[in-house]
């Protein structure tokens, strides 16, 4: 059997795959959108014929040899010298040992044994290396978002990062070094231990300076560099390698000396890295003098200390070494946690006695030292120090006074750094939805000015966090703290970190300095937490931002706050773990009248107005909402929310509103109303721009009803190209269920088989990954797949996405709804008319709450039509009600009018629905009409289902089931 041909793109997807990256990460890159990508991760699993993107990831461009996975380590500039021994013994270790930790005191030269073991033991973990470098956290809380970043693990709305991390890596089988772990022990050690118990594959190689004191951890001491061997051992080998890279090599002769200046610095490799590289200035013996005075004075004492003394002593006297200039720009840059770049440099260090100007060279100074490390990046050359330098730095600044000045310094460059990026942000998009009126074809992964703003902020991010951490524990800097969280709310929105961002805006709140503010903070903090479809914590900040509004004596907000949080209750009641009860609902609506007594606020009566729809009427047919409200009085209570949100004059609201509008029409039974307000919806949000998270949000919800509407009118070319639109929002790009559910629908009622077989591995994947989850689009997109199974008859792939479709939609809304749709399309088709008539017994009316919503006019059109396959003594009156209730539907009409015509036996009536049903986007319903025609039509019926990817071989009743 020949390889299927890939193309050019596909490869560089696959390659991508094998560095275990996200969709988004993979747009990012390529500079194409996410849906673009998961097109292409569709078309290698049919080409290759493997199960999931973890199979590709293992797969050559080429597709057809097994290549190990990549393993994403940081590069050191310098070769590794000796420690054969701890390597074999270390990876031996790491293999066998879930977790190893590497202790040792700094500048032992922890890391670079652990990068060398690493690399040494990628080939026995298929699934790849990835490595951690935990410096920049400086909170316990988000080690998870660096081992997510590590190992190229998305958030997920709905899922905190400690649940997704296990889930995503359950059934990998890799490495994940972790370095620097000591100032984060208490973070690190119970985030591996849930960790390592959820992912029996996953293997980590710690470095740390203590152990981390979990149960399961083998702790690996880290030994000084062997001086056994003299001139050839492994501490006088790295001093002349390192000797030698700074000019030339110690003469054979002078190798005594090199070995006993390598005792005296008990074989620590960074004390001998330092005085290497004053080698070709000081030689051998100025070395020797100038270290001899230091380790005099501290000698003495445990050799443990003396080994921490050892380094100590080098880097005294290489401090001791600098001209007063450098001494202070070593000092004032250990503040920066990354890499920085001289521009940065120059702003926090460059006062006196420094010259901005003359920052650059210092900085070159300190690189030819050893004290700094050179690094190019995408962004220009970055300079760092060993984290052992940087905290000494750190306590030469503490003892100079200048501490607090340069902090202040630092703090001030990250808040013009932060302002720029989030001002950035918002001119270019002001979401990570990108630009609103961007056409498709776009690029649509990256957020606002693309992959040059994600580098930027990826850059400086870890700064910023450590400039925010040193301020908002400091009275006089709350106000710079403030300012600073919210940029960086902002900044880890558009980066789509949108745990962090709820973190931040949540952060903001706390450090305001009134509570008008702390409350405006809090909103923004509940618009992010929609867009992680976690109701709880909106419920929680809507319900604190109204407590705050009453703090600050402004009851119109309070009114806006308290009568959200009753809003989300039930409008978003499917995404909460504790559902409010509907009394607990009612309590907030009666605060938010009180509070809104006083009257005269437009925006307060439109938000008492739409939570009145929404708890009083249930317009949006809460999980906890009353089934028997009269459907007018809900429109009645809808259109008014919508009167007054249009005087209020706020797009989000007007969008929320119409919402409620949407939901209220389709249970009155106006497919044809519901699908305008939601068109309504959208083109408002379109306009306006969704800059904040709140806007964001509603433009997602808005996008899912557009495309869901559109499938209730018949509309199916529209909402494919909306389903589409919501596929490709990098906000959706790690939940692929919500983001391609209704795509799937519109795809598999058009009858393009091939499209719904490329997109459904996306939507089982991702729903399978994010805990299997329940909503309302998921039943019905799974259900869609498992149609177009039942079409192809495929029973056994039918009937594990029936139970997949049992497990992700509401019961109910699968056995009178969209399932008796989907299942009603596959018996006609599979000739059991009497089947598809039972399964659509049920007068609408009786069933309207969950047949209506979307289905409504499928459901009367297809029933029509069974009954007059199946001869059902009242087909002629079920026809005639669905022809006058599908009128204004291109589908449904022309369901019903064949219905008709085969009841009249009138060919030529028969004939022409298979051109209305070209002409409404349907191209299988077209394929239908032919073979219902029979004769020399059936056989051109039968071609355009082949084309379609619709096997016709089987079609009996038994293929149906």
């Amino acid at each position: 059997m020949t390889t299927p041909a890939i193309s050019s793109r596909e490869a560089e997807v696959l390659d991508l795959l094998g560095e275990h990256l996200s969709n988004a990460e993979i747009a990012a890159r390529l500079f194409i959108s996410v849906r673009t990508v998961e097109s292409h991760v569709s078309s290698l699993l049919r080409k290759l014929e493997l199960p999931d993107r973890r199979a590709l990831s293992r797969r050559s461009p080429g597709g057809t040899a097994p290549r190990p996975a990549a393993a994403p380590l940081p590069a050191p500039l310098t070769p590794f010298v000796g420690r054969a021994r701890e390597q074999a013994e270390l990876a031996e270790a790491v293999t066998a040992g879930r977790l190893v930790t590497a202790v040792g005191p700094g500048g032992i030269g922890k890391t670079r044994l652990a990068l060398a073991v690493a690399a040494r033991a990628a080939g026995d973990f298929p699934d790849g290396v990835c490595f951690a470098d935990l410096v920049p956290v400086t909170d316990p809380g988000r080690v998870a978002a660096a081992v997510a970043a590590a190992t190229g693990v998305g958030e997920q709305p709905g899922r905190s990062l400690d649940d997704i991390l296990p889930a995503a890596l359950a059934d990998r089988r890799a490495l994940l070094v972790l370095d620097n772990c000591e100032q984060v022990r208490e973070g690190v050690a119970p985030f591996l231990e849930r960790l390592l118990t959820a992912c029996p594959g996953l293997h980590v190689l710690a470095t740390s300076r203590a152990r981390l004191m979990v149960p399961f951890e083998r702790v690996f001491p880290v030994p000084p560099l062997s001086r056994v061997g003299g001139g050839r051992s492994e501490a006088a080998s790295l001093f002349l390698e390192r000797a030698a890279a700074v000019g030339r090599a110690p003469d054979p002769a002078q190798y005594g000396h090199v070995t006993a200046l390598c005792e005296r610095l008990d074989g620590m490799a960074l004390a001998i890295e330092l005085a290497a590289a004053r080698w070709s200035t000081l030689g051998l013996d100025g070395l020797t003098a100038g270290l001899s005075d230091q380790l005099r004075i501290l000698a003495g004492g445990p050799r443990a200390d003396g080994r921490h003394r050892s380094v100590r002593a080098v880097l005294d006297w290489s401090h001791d070494l600098l001209a007063p200039e450098d001494r202070a720009l070593l000092r004032r840059v250990s503040v920066f946690v990354v890499p920085f770049t001289a521009q940065a440099a120059a702003e926090v260090a460059g006062f006196a006695p420094l010259d901005p100007a003359a920052v650059a060279d210092g900085l070159g100074r300190l690189a030819e030292q050893s004290l700094l490390t050179v690094t190019p990046s995408a962004g220009g050359t970055r300079y760092h120090a060993l984290e052992t330098i940087r905290q000494y730095g750190a306590e030469r600044l503490a003892g100079t006074g200048e501490l607090g000045g340069v902090r202040g310094r630092h703090l001030a460059w990250s808040l013009d750094a932060a302002a720029a990026l989030a001002e950035d942000a918002a001119v270019a998009g002001g979401s990570p939805l990108g630009p609103q009126s961007a056409p498709q074809s776009a690029p649509q992964s990256a957020p606002q000015g693309g992959a040059a703003w994600r580098v930027r902020f990826d850059a400086v991010a870890d700064d910023l966090r450590a400039a925010l951490a040193w301020a908002s524990g400091l009275p006089e800097h709350r106000a710079d703290a403030h300012r600073l969280a919210r940029a960086l709310a902002s900044c880890a929105f558009a980066r789509n970190l949108l745990g962090e961002a709820q973190q931040r805006h949540e952060q903001a709140a706390r450090l305001a300095a009134d509570d008008a503010d702390a409350a405006a903070a809090l909103r923004q903090a509940a618009g992010v937490a929609g867009c992680r479809r976690l109701g709880d914590d909106m419920y929680r900040l809507h319900r604190a931002a109204g407590e705050a509004s009453r703090r600050a004596g402004d009851p119109a907000a309070a009114a806006r706050d308290l009568a959200a949080a009753a809003t989300v209750a039930y409008r978003f009641s499917s995404t909460f773990e504790r559902i409010p009860e509907a009394a607990e609902a009612r309590a907030l609506l009666d605060e938010a009248r009180g509070q809104a007594a006083a009257g005269g606020d437009p925006a307060a009566e439109a938000a008492l107005a739409l939570a009145e729809a929404a708890v009083v009427a249930d317009a949006f047919g809460a999980v906890q909402g009353d089934a028997d409200n009269s459907a007018a009085d809900t429109v009645a209570a809808a259109e008014r929310a919508v009167d007054l949100a249009l005087r209020a004059g706020d797009a989000v609201a007007r969008s929320a509103a119409l919402d409620a509008l949407s939901g209220a029409q389709s249970w009155a039974g106006d497919p044809f109303a519901a699908a305008a307000a939601a068109r309504h919806r959208l083109g408002l949000l379109d306009r306006a721009g969704a800059a904040a998270p709140a806007a964001t949000h509603e433009l997602v919800d808005a996008l899912a009803m557009a495309a869901a509407t559109a499938i209730g009118t018949g509309e199916l070319p529209q909402a494919r190209d909306w389903g589409e639109r919501l596929a490709g929002r990098p906000l959706l790009a790690e939940v692929g269920d919500h983001a391609t559910s209704w795509l799937l629908v519109a795809d598999a009622l058009a009858g393009r088989a091939d499209d719904v077989l490329a997109t459904s591995p996306r939507f089982l994947d991702a729903w399978e990954r994010t805990g299997r989850q329940r909503s309302f689009s998921l039943g019905p997109a799974a259900a869609a797949v498992a149609m177009v199974h039942g079409l192809r008859a495929d029973r056994g792939a039918r009937t594990a996405w029936l139970a997949t479709a049992d497990r992700a939609g509401a019961e109910d809304d699968h056995r009178h709804g969209h399932g008796a749709v989907f299942d009603s399309i596959v018996l006609l088709h599979h000739g059991d008319p009497a089947a598809a008539l039972e399964r659509t017994a049920p007068e609408p009316e009786a069933v309207w709450k969950w047949v209506c919503w979307v289905w409504l006019h499928w459901y009367a059109a297809l029933r029509a039509e069974a009954a007059v396959l199946a001869g059902h003594p009242e087909a002629a009156a079920r026809t005639a009600a669905a022809r006058d209730l599908v009128t204004g539907n291109p589908v449904a009409t022309a369901l019903a009018d064949r219905a008709q015509a085969l009841l009249d036996g009138d060919p030529q009536r028969l004939l022409a629905t298979a051109d209305a049903f070209t002409a409404a986007g349907c191209p299988y319903q077209a394929a239908r009409t032919l073979l219902l025609a029979g004769g020399r039509h059936a056989a051109d019926g039968a071609a355009a289902l082949d084309a379609l990817g619709l096997r016709t071989g089987t079609t009996g009743p038994a293929a149906a089931h």
